[in-house]
């Protein structure tokens, strides 16, 4: 009875590490490329305190004139 335990289990053993599974990983020969064809639109929307209104204008307006003047020299 003990030799048939004992050839129960050693079978058993054997496959159990004759069932193991192997994984390899190998990375690819080429680069891997991806191409995303994508339109992108957005909008930005600004609210300004009553007080700072005037000061972005100014600037606005003195960077269209300072532009203007590099595009002109």
């Amino acid at each position: 009875m003990r030799k048939h335990i004992a050839l129960y289990i050693s079978i058993t053993g054997m496959l159990l590490v004759a069932c193991t599974p192997t994984v390899t990983l190998a990375p690819p020969e080429e680069p891997i490329e991806i191409n995303l064809n994508v339109k992108i639109e957005h909008e930005i929307a600004i609210q300004v305190d009553e007080k700072t209104a005037p000061l972005i204008d100014n600037a606005i307006e003195t960077d269209n004139v300072n532009s203007a003047k590099n595009k002109i020299e």
